[in-house]
């Protein structure tokens, strides 16, 4: 099968598309045919190992001191079952799926991938794309986690710093219309639109004004990219109040409950997922590109194999061709 590997950390160019063997699921596990997966902030990071400088040391031991233990990065994805262990219950051969692989050793940039059952796979929601639900998983879950933590009543105010990113766009979805906060966001200026469209009560351009020199106070100050200064940020903080950072509040681990939950909203359209770009697999060192370049929307989606009604269109216009 076609993968994507890289040997050893550098730039987007350390990134092979090369032919590796198939998997077989365990008793357990499904084998999933991976339709569409992201470009993920985490998997740059991990494939240039540019880590925040607390977590370098476990971040070194566990993704290898010298080369990458991992060859297959990808932390989400979206597609088909294709097959099942002879122990598996909760799903058969031909259900969609959407999944986080965060906790198996990543390896979504791959035609396959097996997952344990009990794991974080569940199935996808008829309402979205392969793509939109292969941008789901970390984005949303991570938003959730976060802002859980804050307690959020209907009627604070929340503003969320980084708002365009793949957490910032599902926090400001989330604080707006399942928390019912007032939300303002804080972006660049080529991003006001969509933020706004998102459902953000206002819009901070970051480039023009600094949010803490507006005389305004928030009951919760959510940081979604992790790069502004914490002690500056509370200076806009109520008291008492909740600042959250992306970086340290998002916890450790998984649990399905949160991308049951997170399905249950996109469902309901209570969230929707932003999707910037869509590459494919062959595209990957491209798009890890314009990922390095810090100013995507959402997510960029990485297509992996054609859905079977793709190969179907496909067909039918090499036969008219």
């Amino acid at each position: 099968m076609k993968a994507v590997v890289y040997k050893k950390y550098g730039p987007p160019e350390v990134l092979q598309l090369t032919e590796i063997t198939k998997p077989t699921p365990k008793d357990n596990e499904v084998l999933v045919r991976v339709y569409a997966t992201t470009a993920h902030v985490g998997d740059t990071r991990m494939r240039s190992f540019t880590v925040p400088p607390a977590f370098w040391l476990f971040a070194r031991l566990y993704l290898g001191v010298f080369k990458p233990k991992r060859a297959v990065l990808g932390m989400e994805l979206a597609g088909d079952i294709e097959a099942v262990g002879k122990a598996v219950t909760r799903f058969k051969p031909g259900d969609a799926v959407f999944a986080s692989t965060a906790s198996v050793n990543f390896g979504a940039y791959a035609e396959y991938k097996c997952l344990p059952e009990d794991g974080m796979v569940a199935i996808k929601p008829n309402t979205i794309s392969y793509e939109e639900a292969a941008a789901a998983p970390t984005g949303g879950i991570t938003a959730l986690r976060c802002l859980r933590k804050a307690n959020i009543q209907p009627g604070q105010k929340v503003l969320v710093y980084g708002a365009s990113g793949s957490v910032g766009t599902y926090a400001v979805q989330l604080a707006k219309c399942h928390f019912g906060a007032e939300v303002t966001g804080v972006c660049s200026s080529a991003n006001l639109t969509l933020v706004k469209s998102l459902g953000a009560d206002a819009v901070i351009d970051y480039t023009r004004e600094d949010f803490t020199e507006r005389g305004q106070t928030y009951d919760v100050i959510f940081d979604a990219v992790g790069k502004f200064p914490t002690a500056k940020g509370k200076k806009a903080l109520k008291q008492p109040g909740t600042y959250l950072n992306v970086l340290t509040d998002s916890g450790r681990g998984e649990k399905l409950e949160e991308l049951l939950f997170i399905k249950g909203l996109l469902e309901s359209g209570v969230i929707r997922p932003v999707i910037d770009r869509c590459y494919s697999l062959e595209q990957i060192v491209e798009a890890h590109r314009y990922v390095d370049q810090g100013h995507k929307k959402g997510h960029v989606v990485i297509t992996v194999t054609n859905t079977p009604q793709k190969e179907a269109n496909n067909s039918d216009s090499d036969l008219n061709g």
